[in-house]
């Protein structure tokens, strides 16, 4: 009986596969992290917490 493959192992094209897409997740991430608040949402937030606080 040949040995039963573990799915959860992380070798072989599987394995290098995943590890891609988490490196594409992380830098898509970052990317959009690092970006800025647009002004109108910025402005968005200023008006919600003035009228949580008024």
């Amino acid at each position: 009986m040949p040995p039963r493959r573990d799915p959860q192992a992380k070798t072989g094209r599987q394995g290098a596969g995943k590890q891609g897409w988490a490196d594409g997740l992380r830098k898509l991430y970052d990317g959009v992290v690092s970006e800025p608040l647009p002004d109108s949402f910025e402005d968005l937030l200023k008006r919600l917490d003035k009228e949580g606080n008024g």
